[in-house]
């Protein structure tokens, strides 16, 4: 089972992609059982409500699926938060040690878009770059965990994401701060879907970048520093995580930071996917500076 949401942006319905009876893979409205995928949602056990209606065979499905404009699967988080350097040799390239403790930043939830809407450059921008990333949909509000072991129940689902930056508004000099290179619009892509937790494995899924068709990031999670568990753990410690937050694990090795790759350019594509995640394709372009008032 995976939950998408369809439609124009700030008119997205919430489906639900499953196999029929006859083993063909159908898009159902899941209207039925929710108006939105969100924290209210998840919290409420809505993962469980529309399998429950799956299996009663009390979804119908959306004839026009194909149609429709894919958005993020989560309507608008209340948190994105990101781990850093999470990946030894992404941080290597980056000229970083590998962190003994969690890198954490967190990126505004109005960056959030659709895995196929095209991608603004920001238009003083020399260095724009990819991160493909496993994201962790939370399905309940946690804080103050006591151990690593309780963490898994925090999880609602696994997601894909492009955490894209600014590098060059976050890294060099006084001026270069996470905030400035990590907040730009449509900059935090996610989906096509998510998948619920128990129907995947977190620990082992290979990540994979393109730009125009090259081969980019190729790795897997499996070489994660801090893998799940520890994150939320982490995460728990410092904030509440609310139902229907999205964390960001990191990114491994092969963006444009290494030097080995040119920045994104006005008409580059970038596809990222992850195995059992889903694939995204975005077409950048420059965005225009704001029209001065007369």
């Amino acid at each position: 089972m995976k939950i998408a949401r369809l439609g124009d942006q700030g008119q997205e319905i919430p489906v639900v992609i499953a196999l029929d009876s006859a083993g063909v893979e159908r898009v159902y409205d899941a209207r039925p059982v929710t108006s939105a995928i969100d924290g209210a949602f998840l919290s409420n056990d809505g993962i469980a409500a529309l399998r429950t209606a799956l299996a009663n065979e009390s979804l119908p499905v959306l004839d026009n699926a194909d149609g429709l404009r894919i958005g993020s699967p989560i309507s608008r988080p209340n948190n994105v938060v990101c781990v850093g350097m999470n990946y030894a040799a992404h941080a290597a390239e980056s000229g970083a040690e590998p962190p003994t403790s969690p890198v954490v930043f967190l990126k505004p939830n109005n960056t959030v878009s659709g895995p196929f809407d095209a991608a603004p450059i920001p238009p003083n921008s020399a260095k724009y770059d990819w991160e493909v990333e496993l994201g962790i949909v939370v399905g309940r509000e946690v804080s103050y965990l006591s151990d690593v072991s309780e963490a898994a129940s925090a999880v609602a689902g696994y997601l894909i994401a492009n955490d894209l930056s600014e590098r060059e508004y976050q890294l060099p000099g006084a001026a270069g701060q996470w905030t400035k290179g990590k907040s730009l619009p449509k900059s935090t892509p996610l989906g096509p879907w998510f998948v619920p937790a128990d129907a995947i494995d977190a620990s082992n899924l290979q990540l994979q970048t393109w730009v125009n068709g090259e081969p980019r990031q190729n790795s897997n999670t499996a070489d994660l520093i801090f893998d799940v568990p520890t994150i939320i753990h982490h995460l728990s410690q410092y904030m509440v995580l609310e139902a229907g937050d999205v964390i960001l694990t990191g990114t491994p090795e092969g963006v444009a930071l290494s030097g080995r790759f040119p920045y994104i350019q006005d008409g580059d594509v970038v596809e990222v996917e992850i195995a059992g995640l889903g694939r995204q394709r975005q077409e950048f372009f420059r965005a225009a500076p704001a029209a001065q008032e007369a």
